[in-house]
């Protein structure tokens, strides 16, 4: 799964005006959607400025995430990325489960064009070529037990 985020959105949207800032975040969208497309990602759900996608993969979702960082900063906008895979639960076009939360928790850390992965995604994709940088174990709010979290390094 992925999640994503504008940072500072709400600094842009008094800085922009409420039309500028509407248009940017539609440009937005459609760099997250073409990048979704392009990696084969599932679009979940829009939450204003974020976004939550599910993959057949979680080298596939990690690529996808460096493009939309990639992309939405020639927008002239920062995305942070929480990536994370695990159990997830069906609900009527939505998921849910202890996994979605962690991946929240992961995006929320996130600083600005970065993207955060946790152990269980880093292991996956050994051998990938993607590589990354340990940030230590965290404690992710409401989650038992610390998390190991890495920084994917372009």
């Amino acid at each position: 799964m992925l999640f994503t985020d504008v940072v500072d959105s709400t600094n842009h949207a008094v800085t922009r005006g409420d039309r500028d800032w509407t248009e940017l975040l539609e440009r937005h969208r459609e760099v997250v959607r073409r990048e979704l497309k392009q990696h084969r990602g599932r679009e979940i759900v829009t939450t204003g400025d974020g976004f939550l996608a599910t993959f057949d993969g979680p080298a596939r979702a990690v690529r996808c995430a460096l493009a939309i960082v990639e992309g939405t900063r020639e927008l002239g906008i920062e995305i942070r990325a929480g990536l994370h895979t695990g159990e997830i639960e069906l609900m009527r076009g939505d998921v849910g489960g202890i996994a979605v939360h962690i991946c929240a928790r992961l995006s929320a850390l996130a600083g600005a064009g970065e993207v955060l992965v946790s152990s269980t995604v880093k292991d996956l994709v050994t051998g990938s070529g993607l590589h990354f940088e340990d940030r230590g174990a965290r404690d992710l709010k409401g989650v038992p037990d610390p998390w190991r979290l890495f920084a994917v390094r372009t």
